[in-house]
């Protein structure tokens, strides 16, 4: 298995950050072929979605999770910023997993779909991602 970490900037604002090119970057030098490309947060605040971009269902996305998980007092997780304990329930709703295949060394998404890191923890502006690919 062929598998590497990449460091993103998230910044102090909820984000869906676009990994796709990232990880088209690794198989190119994975040199994959037909496989699985395995994507790995080990965060216990952020977690992986495969969605549109670019055309507003990444901020749906963050707004929908606002209305689900409130930033306010009631978590019972209380270090951090405030609403903080939302951070942590995130990655029951939006693992931080996701696994794609690839087939000829290509991603096999849909038109329309990307890879995404969904960060919505104000207090820690760098996450690490882990591609890994089991080769077919």
């Amino acid at each position: 298995m062929y598998s590497t970490e990449i460091e993103v900037r998230t910044g102090s604002e909820a984000v869906v950050h676009d990994l796709t090119h990232d990880a088209e970057a690794f198989l190119r030098d994975a040199d994959a072929a037909d496989g699985l490309l395995h994507v790995w947060v080990p965060h216990a605040t952020a977690g992986l979605a495969i969605l549109e971009t670019g055309a507003g269902s990444d901020e749906d996305l963050l707004t929908a999770l606002d209305e689900l998980l409130p930033r306010d007092g009631r978590w019972r997780h209380r270090h951090g910023s405030p609403g903080h304990g939302r951070d942590h329930v995130l990655p029951a709703l939006v693992p931080p997993y996701a696994t794609i295949p690839v087939l000829g060394g290509v991603l096999a998404l849909g038109t329309w779909q990307s890879i995404c890191l969904v960060d919505t923890n104000l207090d820690n502006p760098v996450r690490t991602v882990r591609f890994s690919l089991l080769a077919g």
